[in-house]
């Protein structure tokens, strides 16, 4: 399971209404190699695929493929803002460090 915090939702029903999204369409969250803690976040505004998992919260949809997933369990999507940046932070229980750029983790060994 992955949660939305109400302040993600609230943003997320913003940017899908700003984009004009597509029915269906929801915040996809990919764990990707790369960033300078080995793996990194990216997110889109995207349909979901066969094999996804979908999390709906609020009315909105988090969209996270099987690999990801594997990343992501248990984890809080929040929206934050800052001075100096502001956007979507992943809460990952699942990581053992993050990068001060809060994009990038490297993740538990187990």
């Amino acid at each position: 399971m992955i949660t939305l915090t109400d302040r993600a939702i609230l943003h997320l029903q913003q940017l899908l209404q700003e984009k004009n999204a597509a029915a269906g369409s929801g915040l996809r969250v990919l764990v990707e190699k790369g960033g300078c803690a080995g793996w990194q976040y990216t997110m889109k505004i995207d349909q979901a695929g066969a094999t996804d998992s979908i999390f709906v919260h609020g009315g909105v949809s988090l969209i996270v493929d099987p690999q990801s997933f594997e990343f992501l369990n248990h984890s809080q999507i929040d929206y934050v803002e800052a001075l100096n940046d502001s956007g979507f932070r992943v809460e990952n229980p699942n990581a053992a460090r993050n990068c001060g750029c809060g994009t990038s983790f490297e993740p538990k060994t187990t």
